[in-house]
């Protein structure tokens, strides 16, 4: 079995043994402030909301999965089937999100995606299911792995926002690219997906200081 961050003391259990690893986090523990659990629960609902997030803003994607909540409040995959494309285009997602809902929508009703099934499988094997579907890359199989799974040695090394808290965190002269930050995250384990949470919190915390909006 491998190991769960289910609440708070996880967290923090993670973010010692991560400064016992690596003495740069304690700076940037310190800068940071608390370091959210960010659990949610996993399922269609939380995949497709991941595809929401895709390559826009934070403000704009709650911005559109609130205008989804209100006309689905409780999405299964019956919802994206019985949907128009003005339907989901009313509520902002894109033609591209749009095909790669009514996909996941097809595969959770086939079975293909077998999500429940999933929950209880290794990393290895949800990452290389999930990235199987047209539409979900490494980086949305690595938030789903993370955030709704919660597992918690799990990184998304192509994530810029993580590459640029390093860069800064770590005084280095540019980005990490994302073959690079996912060989550096590999002395965090088994705490990787604590110090992700770490280290978006770290990033926020620097923009925010430094008058930068997100």
């Amino acid at each position: 079995m491998t190991r769960r961050i289910e609440s708070d003391s996880d967290i923090t259990e993670g973010l010692h043994q991560l400064e016992k690893a690596e003495p740069r986090f304690a700076a940037i523990i310190a800068l940071a402030g608390p370091v959210p659990l960010r659990r949610a629960d996993p399922g269609f609902e939380g995949l497709t909301r991941i595809i929401v997030s895709q390559q826009v803003s934070v403000a704009s994607a709650r911005a559109i999965w609130e205008r989804v909540q209100r006309r689905y409040p409780e999405l299964g995959p019956g919802d994206i089937m019985a949907a128009t494309d003005m339907d989901l285009r009313e509520c902002g997602l894109s033609g591209p999100k749009i095909r790669t809902m009514r996909t996941l929508a097809e595969a959770a009703i086939s079975g293909q995606l077998d999500l429940p099934a999933l929950a209880a499988a290794h990393p290895d094997a949800v990452r290389t299911a999930m990235t199987s579907m047209p539409g979900i890359g490494p980086w949305t199989a690595d938030i789903y792995l993370m955030f709704h799974l919660g597992h918690a040695d799990v990184f998304a090394p192509g994530d810029l926002a993580l590459q640029e808290a390093v860069r800064i965190g770590f005084a280095q002269a540019s980005r990490p690219s994302a073959k690079e930050l996912a060989t550096m995250s590999l002395a965090w384990s088994p705490w990787r997906a604590v110090a992700a949470r770490l280290l978006w919190a770290y990033h926020a915390a620097v923009k925010s200081r430094d008058g930068v909006g997100l």
